[in-house]
């Protein structure tokens, strides 16, 4: 098997697999390999970058520059700090959650910001349901938890 990056005369740029070049040709020839996006038929070979693998006695790491810790701590204080902000007009719910999100997304309860916890499940039928919902990215401590 042979892969192609191939370009269509509208532009777009899509893979395909073929079990060799001359049945990619003749494929073409025939008017058989069209674009999956437009259905364009006018179809040619895209630049392609080979990917060659190392020998395996001769492979490295990508060289990496991890940030510094001083860099990591300042994105995390950020980002909770961030978090912090946008919670202000919210109300903690604790693990009533979905049952508070889902009344308030059926106009059951008064319409306001609130947090809390969800299990997966919970979560994900919210979003089947829905109800628009997002997780928070840093934990919350409930607030009777906190010193």
């Amino acid at each position: 098997m042979i892969v192609f990056d191939l370009r269509c005369g509208g532009g777009h740029v899509f893979e395909a697999w073929f079990g060799s070049s001359a049945d990619y040709a003749a494929q073409r020839e025939a008017g058989q390999v069209r674009c999956p996006m437009c259905d364009d038929a006018t179809i040619e070979k895209a630049v392609m970058a080979p990917q060659i693998a190392a020998k395996g006695n001769q492979r490295q790491e990508p060289s990496r520059n991890p940030p510094s810790p001083d860099t990591v701590k300042a994105a995390l204080k950020m980002l909770a700090d961030a978090q912090a902000k946008a919670l202000e007009s919210s109300t903690w719910v604790g693990s009533a959650f979905a049952e508070k999100a889902r009344a308030i997304h059926a106009g059951e309860a008064a319409e306001t910001v609130i947090h809390g916890q969800a299990s997966l499940a919970e979560a994900r039928a919210l979003i089947d349901e829905g109800v628009p919902i997002a997780p928070l990215p840093l934990p919350v401590a409930p607030p009777k938890q906190l010193n």
